[in-house]
């Protein structure tokens, strides 16, 4: 079980980087010319960023987190699970969009300003606020 435990963490950190570092990479890319030098070096590190850590990253927490739920599976009693599963729901969906916007950018199609991607930057950060306030102090709900 604590191997299964430090999986998890190891793969949620190794997620979380991700989802924190891809909307800044597109805060940059939105300030290079299609076509330049720049734009195709970006295109490269988002695609390697979302395809050899963040999505193999997002697997591995939620199969080591469904492993540790069918182990405990009393969690699923708790009301501060549900919100915790709600909120890991929001950040999966938001890490689809991640990737909807990096087939944007490699096809020279983005259409979202610098600011749009400052703005979604800070969206995992209060998903993962909200998710590690439910796991670690489990409020009464």
């Amino acid at each position: 079980m604590l191997w299964i435990k430090a999986l998890h963490v190891i793969s949620v950190i190794a997620w979380m980087a991700g989802l924190f570092y891809l909307p800044r990479l597109y805060v940059y890319h939105t300030k290079a010319k299609p076509g330049s030098e720049l734009s195709e070096t970006l295109k490269v590190m988002e695609r390697k960023l979302l395809r050899i850590i963040n999505t193999p990253a997002m697997i591995a927490s939620w199969v080591t987190g469904i492993w540790l739920l069918v182990l405990t599976p009393e969690f699923l009693h708790e009301p501060y699970f549900h919100v915790k599963l709600t909120l890991l729901v929001l950040l999966t969906i938001f890490h689809g969009y991640l990737a909807r916007c990096r087939r944007h950018f490699a096809e020279d199609r983005n259409a979202k300003s610098e600011v749009f991607y400052r703005a979604i930057n800070e969206i995992p950060t209060l998903l993962m606020i909200g998710i590690v306030i439910m796991v670690i102090v489990k409020p009464e709900l």
